[in-house]
């Protein structure tokens, strides 16, 4: 391209039809050198006299002031979500539904890959982008204008013929897995954020507060909708499309305009096989009836639209060997076959393990070791052994799985209750491997709170015989610590101790966990399907621990949220001899005082001090919804719980507030119509930071 000295105006110009070139038309007329030449040009000019700077001009995407929090945006026409359907009978009743509405044997549909990102409206003004919102509950989102403005594919000012003074155009913002790929490549070396999936990359990039952050991250966008518009538009989904992408914005390429259930068979087929190959995550395919008129007298439901359906992909599979199969024992004596596969690569993970649930599951599957299976992700995350390819088993290569009628831990047998499907080692504490669970599941952040207490070290201490019971813990001294050995060494090399600074840390930790509130002890000793709800119920209820082992099954059923067979479990574990042994020597008797560890235990009305600190939540009901961008779900349940919280799933009048993340569900929603406080994510935050805890 030859050199040419170009107006202010007439370069911003220029370089919005190039990026238009680019993201919308996947057809670039320029090299990125010439490009870069140009925006550098621009760069200059505006450096020189700021007060030309056009709102649309390309430098205006690297960011600007960071925010302290999102403001909340009313949505003038809702954005909902759709509704998913799963097989060809779901297909079919969906097309049955609109051919019977419409009166025709074969329905005109738009029909486009489900992109798995984050749902935005667009607001432009006079052709000009002025907000950018999340989808939120559907009718109230998050302005998150000033980082929508960062992406490259999202015109600031659109462009082509009869632009419309008002637009807003609904659509996804998604991370490419090749710009997804090289984020976390460059974050692995730097010791940046490493991403899960690029759906959660898209996510916490766009709900950042500092949009020069978002500006950094390879995200991109596609339009799918036309929410409201003040001028006349065609009369069509796909022809609405083609104005949108006439007007600079970005649609996906394959969307496509079908007829009848066999346009959808086929369109299904075709995106499902394309999938693997495609630069982007999907999760299925949006069939939605072309005709507008049609859509206006279907209408919506409350959540979702009648005339548009979410056909989801069924989970990622792929095809290796089961090489063997371990038993591993757990905190309750669940033994859990697991099996153990030919590492493969499944819905973006490499996978090499697969619980195989118990021995039910084993012989449902008709599955032996050698065999070749399906390994699917379930909901693409969790992965599971689906079935057996029977075809490719080869019969002397195989053997079959024996569930162990003896605990491969301790030896102790194993037991399966009528009626229950989970076997289980009897052996109790006796049996390393629920000795160990117990000691990791006692000293944790939410039971005791024993910093410092790794798997490690206390596999290790299992393992010496120094802690046969969590009791044990409190008898320790800093040289039973210190001389730990946690690496054996070799014939070059020492064994490897604990040490004596590590040591005198654990026994701090020790000694600080010796006062405690009685629903963390409660939780602390692991009762059966006794989580930090029930252990926060007991202790409001009963005054003393006395009082919850004196307590009968009938008395225990009275307390809300305990049925016949939590109550059991209760019962039997204050009846067992053994525990009641590790109760007398944590806590102090008029019998045995000096044999004990000394524990006290903070009845919760008689720990309002502590509880001021420690459990300012209590008596407060959460739920979550949607996703969250700094944390999971667990990680933010375990945080609301340790502040005394109890996190529901459900949302009821007896709830205190809903956090909602990122795509909430039909729970906000219900939150809404019962007026129950709703939270934003840096809301959730600011919580935790004003009761010293932190997201990290």
């Amino acid at each position: 391209m030859s050199e040419k000295n170009y107006s202010y105006k007439e370069l911003v110009a220029l370089l919005n039809r190039y990026a238009k070139a680019y993201y919308v038309d996947d057809d670039p007329i320029v090299t990125d050198s010439e490009y870069d030449r140009l925006y550098r040009q621009l760069e200059i000019m505006e450096q020189a006299d700021p007060t030309i700077i056009s709102p649309d001009s390309p430098t205006r995407r690297v960011g600007g002031q960071a925010l302290s929090a999102f403001a909340s945006v009313t949505h003038r026409v809702p954005l909902l979500s759709l509704g998913d359907i799963f097989s060809v009978p779901e297909l079919n009743d969906f097309n049955e539904r609109i051919c019977d509405f419409t009166h025709e044997d074969k329905v005109e549909y738009c029909a486009e890959p489900k992109l798995d990102g984050l749902a935005v409206s667009l607001i432009y003004e006079n052709g000009l982008l002025v907000k950018a919102a999340t989808r939120g509950d559907g009718r109230v989102g998050e302005d998150i204008t000033e980082n929508a403005k960062t992406i490259k594919a999202i015109p600031l000012r659109l462009s082509g013929e009869n632009v419309p003074s008002y637009l807003d155009v609904r659509g996804e913002v998604f991370m490419p897995r090749d710009g997804f790929e090289k984020w976390n490549e460059r974050a692995r070396q730097n010791g940046g954020k490493v991403f899960a999936n690029p759906r959660n990359a898209a996510a916490g990039s766009l709900r950042q507060l500092d949009s020069k952050i978002t500006a950094k991250r390879p995200l991109t966008f596609n339009a799918y909708y036309i929410g409201e518009c003040s001028s006349e538009l065609p009369d069509t989904q796909y022809d609405r499309l083609m104005t949108v992408k006439g007007w600079g914005i970005p649609i996906n390429p394959l969307v496509k305009k079908v007829y009848g259930i066999k346009g959808l068979s086929d369109f299904y087929n075709d995106i499902l096989q394309k999938r693997p190959n495609l630069n982007y995550d999907i999760d299925g395919v949006v069939l939605k009836v072309n005709s507008i008129s049609v859509q206006e007298d279907m209408g919506f439901t409350a959540r979702t639209p009648r005339w548009a359906i979410a056909y989801k992909f069924p989970p990622e599979e792929e095809i290796t060997r089961l090489l063997d199969v371990e038993f591993q024992v757990g905190r309750t004596g669940a033994v859990t076959p697991v099996a153990r596969l030919d590492p493969v690569y499944v819905g973006g993970a490499t996978v090499s393990n697969a619980t195989l649930h118990n021995e039910d599951e084993i012989r449902r599957l008709n599955l032996m070791i050698g065999d070749y299976v399906i390994v699917r992700r379930a909901g693409d995350v969790i992965p599971q052994v689906a079935e057996v390819v029977l075809e490719r088993r080869e019969e002397d290569k195989v053997k079959p799985i024996v569930f162990p009628t003896e605990c491969p831990e301790c030896g102790s047998l194993i037991e399966r209750v009528k009626g229950e499907a989970v076997a289980r080692c009897s052996g109790g504490l006796v049996c390393p491997a629920q000795l160990r669970e117990s000691v990791l599941h006692f000293v944790s952040r939410n039971a005791m709170d024993i910093e410092g207490f790794g798997d490690r070290i206390v596999e290790q201490l299992v393992l010496s015989g120094k802690v046969k019971s969590i009791a044990d813990l409190y008898s320790l001294g800093e040289n039973d610590l210190a001389s730990l050995v946690l690496d054996d060494g070799s014939p070059e090399r020492k064994p490897r101790l604990l040490g004596m600074i590590t040591a005198k840390k654990l026994k701090a930790a020790i000694e600080k966990s010796r006062t405690i509130a009685l629903n963390r002890f409660i939780y602390a000793l692991g009762i059966r399907e006794v989580g930090e709800s029930t252990a926060l119920t007991l202790a409001t209820h009963f005054e003393t621990l006395n009082d919850i082992m004196r307590a009968s099954v009938e008395d225990l059923m009275k307390l809300p949220d305990i049925g016949v067979v939590v109550a059991n479990h209760i019962y039997d574990f204050f009846k067992e001899p053994h525990n009641l042994d590790i109760i007398e020597r944590l806590i102090p008797s008029a019998d045995i005082p000096l044999f004990s560890a000394g524990l006290t235990l903070l009845p919760c009305v008689q720990a309002s001090a502590q509880t001021a600190q420690t459990m300012p939540l209590m008596g407060q009901t959460y739920v979550l919804t949607g996703t969250l961008s700094v944390m999971d779900r667990n990680k933010a349940k375990n945080l609301l719980q340790s502040l005394g919280a109890k996190v529901s799933g459900s949302v009821s009048k007896k709830t205190y507030a809903v956090i909602a993340g990122a795509d909430p569900g039909s729970k906000l929603v219900k939150a809404q119509e019962l007026g129950v406080k709703v939270m934003t994510e840096d809301d959730f935050i600011a919580l935790l930071k004003e009761h010293g805890l932190s997201e990290a």
